[in-house]
């Protein structure tokens, strides 16, 4: 009789959480469907997943499938819609309101940012603050200026240097691009530039390269949708293993500094920022104390590491694949600039096609298709649509930049889109690439002088091909946290200087 009863507790248990769970199913479609009535069209969601699957699955399929829905369409980051602007029109209209300048608490970013630093924190005191201090004193040491385009001019010695010891021979060209570009913002935060054989510097970049892609990964979506996994064993430990070891390193370079800080010289971002928490002690509002301090240096350098290693990657990839336009550009430049003189940021009016071809790099490599994300901070409307407050915001640039009502040749690569009818440059209004409105990436001054340097540098000195039998590539490429090329080899010769 015991056995009996034991087995009709665990059929009832089982048949209430059947039940249970159909109810929930039911609970939730009914959920979406009023969602649905209220936003923008889009893809129909999965209960509690949303659109993640079909994105996770071909994520630049869906990224681009998204424009077929209208100016504004909807997905579901699990079970919470998030609004995409698909024309620059309803694009610019929005970003440029500070309703639209939050960025949502995503759980992954929390637990390694514990809600500090510049790029991922909300509109808000803290914000304004880090943003303010860290222009002003990038501008102090040299940003936009003749100093940092100095800087990136001897790095550029130093990168043609490193990729032609491979000179004829297949070679990987990540790491010693990363590492010129990354030595650009070391050399302002850190004050130094690191060796490309400096061994602990290129663990550093391999485990910062392995984080983007698995923060943008299942893994790192999974977790945003539970965060209670961050208890358990898993993929997303790597993350943060990653990320303790980065903030680290940072910690080291802050500690190393305050022994030899000098108040009266401070050398780059540690030093001015460690002054200017002295400086604020006595400020109840202020938002400047270390770890402020780590995870601002860790935003620095992970934006100004990444994104632009990333396009120049992309970059040689579309030079290879239109030899003409790698020619075109060698012969401009060494028109105007011969092969002695490096080339300077006052040369691009005189050089347009090599202009041009650095934006078509940009647009074509389009490193993050929906922008980086934003969130509403207060209730809005845009477009007749009732936005509320909390509401996740994303641009798709992927659509913005392939419009063929604004491009000349949106579906190919060709600088003609950036130049007119008489071979001048000309930037279209729809070039976004660095954002718009208040959130405009920190970076963009920087990010443009080491574009047009390196890759005018890299096409003055060396010709780029595939080497035999190359392995196909996806021009999809892999969605992380930036959309980066697959691993692929080059062939690096060095141009004929008496030619």
């Amino acid at each position: 009789m015991w056995t009996t009863l034991v087995k009709l507790d665990l059929t009832s248990v089982g048949l209430a959480l059947f039940l249970g769970l159909i109810f929930l199913v039911l609970f939730e479609i009914i959920r979406i469907n009023s969602y649905r009535s209220q936003t923008p069209p889009g893809p129909r969601p999965l209960p509690f997943v949303g659109s993640l699957p079909q994105f996770l699955k071909k994520p630049m399929e869906f990224v681009r499938s998204m424009s077929q829905y209208g100016e504004m369409s909807t997905m579901y980051l699990g079970r919470k819609p998030a609004i995409i602007l698909n024309t620059i029109q309803v694009t610019k209209e929005a970003l440029v309101q500070e309703a639209f300048s939050g960025r949502p608490g995503l759980p992954l970013i929390e637990w390694i940012t514990n809600g500090l630093g510049i790029i991922m924190v909300t509109f808000g005191h803290s914000w304004r603050q880090q943003r303010r201090f860290a222009l002003h004193t990038l501008r102090n040491f040299g940003l936009g200026k003749k100093s940092v385009e100095d800087r990136v001019l001897e790095e550029s010695r130093y990168l043609i240097s490193e990729m032609l010891k491979e000179e004829g021979r297949s070679m990987n060209p990540q790491h010693a691009i990363q590492n010129a570009v990354s030595n650009i913002i070391c050399s302002i935060v850190f004050g130094d530039r690191f060796d490309y054989d400096d061994k602990r510097f290129s663990y550093l970049l391999k485990i910062l390269n392995e984080n983007l892609m698995l923060a943008g990964s299942a893994a790192g979506q999974f977790y945003n949708l539970v965060p209670f996994i961050k208890h358990f064993p898993g993929p997303h430990q790597k993350i943060k293993q990653n990320a303790n070891e980065l903030l680290g390193f940072i910690r080291d370079e802050v500690k190393g500094h305050k022994e030899t800080l000098d108040p009266d010289s401070p050398r780059d971002f540690i030093d001015a920022y460690l002054l200017e928490i002295e400086k604020q002690k006595s400020n109840e509002d202020s938002t400047f104390h270390e770890e402020n301090l780590v995870m601002s240096t860790a935003d620095l350098f992970l934006a100004g590491t990444d994104t632009t290693s990333t396009t120049i990657r992309w970059g040689l990839i579309f030079l290879i694949q239109n030899p003409d336009v790698q020619d075109r550009c060698h012969e401009e430049i060494v028109r105007v600039l011969g092969y002695d003189r490096l080339p300077s940021m006052d040369d691009r009016d005189k050089l347009p096609y090599t202009n041009a071809t650095v934006h078509e790099i940009q647009r074509c490599a389009n490193i993050v298709p929906f922008g980086v994300i934003h969130e509403t901070i207060q209730p809005t409307k845009l477009r007749g649509y009732d936005i509320p407050k909390g509401t996740t915001i994303l641009a798709n640039f992927a659509a913005i930049f392939s419009n063929k009502e604004h491009w000349k040749h949106p579906d190919s690569f060709n600088p003609e889109n950036f130049l007119d009818e008489n071979g001048h440059f000309s930037k279209p209004e729809c070039f976004i690439v660095f954002s718009v409105g208040p959130r405009v990436c920190l970076g963009e001054t920087l990010a443009r002088t080491e574009l047009f340097l390196y890759i005018t540098s890299l096409l003055q000195r060396i010709h780029f091909s595939w080497p035999p039998d190359p392995q196909p590539l996806d021009m999809d490429g892999i969605m992380g946290i930036v959309r980066a090329p697959q691993t692929f080899n080059i062939i690096c010769r060095s141009r004929d200087t008496k030619e």
